[in-house]
């Protein structure tokens, strides 16, 4: 089978690791830059790849990044008009790397997540910090990834300060209820196929930083999963239809708390710390659906 590989670096770490096995399994493997293919919208559909036409995979896994998503999510559907199998496709991406959206599909079908309001007007900022449960709150960029464009307001006037700040500089942001018991831990649950292959725990590199991204210096361990963790994270990741997902959830009192959604999650930390061969996972996956 001939799989290209969505990815702007093949030096990354998740790209090489699916290069490294899909070869071992047999397969012919290219990794393709999204932003270096040329889509021709016309009937029939077509894609040039470095103003060259492109013999078409059978299959192709897409890592497209936040950065490049509109033009990324143009290329996958492309390949989708043209009859090649997406690991993940273009509207579960999409409906995935929109926060909000998100957020709404997963409260709208009981999945659990904290209280969140959206906010457009200033003079609703107040009000709205009081309808998520008052300070401390989380406030998020809706295009921030990695824990970035995520900030934590401890006292009402913080939280407004922040809010007006991010709405002058014309960012979509989120204000989301803080759970104390979580401060600065989170779980990563790795979907493929309606079934959790691996988790860890992300632990926050020191007691005053609330995020526990390891991007952001935090670290990663083991954790055998209970049930009601692993059928919230199943259920999010069919809700948003995609077939490979990391599901973040929190730690509450009142049991598990779904904060993300990642189409592209990273295979680096949670290969080393579960020990699970995620990318074999993967690429077995891709292997039953694509035939």
């Amino acid at each position: 089978m001939q799989v290209f590989i969505l990815s702007r670096n093949e030096l990354l770490y998740s790209t090489r690791r699916l290069v490294e096995v899909a070869e071992r399994r047999g397969h012919d493997v290219f990794v393709r830059d999204p932003l270096k293919f040329s889509v021709q919208v016309q009937n029939p559909p077509s894609l040039l790849y470095l103003s060259k036409s492109v013999s078409l995979p059978d299959a192709i896994i897409p890592r497209i990044g936040a950065s490049i998503t509109y033009f990324g999510l143009a290329v996958v559907r492309q390949f989708e008009q043209l009859g090649v199998f997406s690991l993940n496709e273009a509207h579960a991406i999409e409906a995935s790397r929109d926060k909000l959206k998100a957020l709404q599909i997963l409260a709208r079908h009981q999945v659990v997540i904290p209280r969140t309001a959206f906010i457009h007007r200033k003079k609703e900022v107040k009000q709205s910090i009081e309808e998520v449960g008052g300070v401390p709150v989380v406030i998020k960029l809706l295009e921030g990834t990695q824990g970035r464009g995520v900030l934590l307001a401890e006292n009402p006037n913080t939280a407004e300060a922040m809010v007006e700040l991010l709405q002058d500089a014309n960012h979509k942001i989120l204000v989301q209820k803080f759970i104390e018991e979580a401060r600065g831990k989170d779980i990563r649950a790795f979907v493929i196929g309606g079934k959790v292959v691996a988790a860890m725990r992300r632990v926050s590199s020191h007691h005053l930083e609330f995020r526990s991204n390891v991007h952001r210096g935090g670290r990663a361990e083991p954790i055998d999963l209970p049930k009601e963790y692993q059928e919230a994270a199943l259920r999010a990741a069919e809700l948003l239809g995609l077939k490979v997902a990391g599901v973040d959830l929190l730690e509450s009192k009142d049991g598990p708390l779904v904060i993300e959604v990642n189409s592209s999650p990273g295979l680096e930390a949670i290969e080393r710390v579960s020990q699970v061969d995620i990318a074999d996972e993967m690429i077995k996956f891709l292997e039953q659906e694509a035939r």
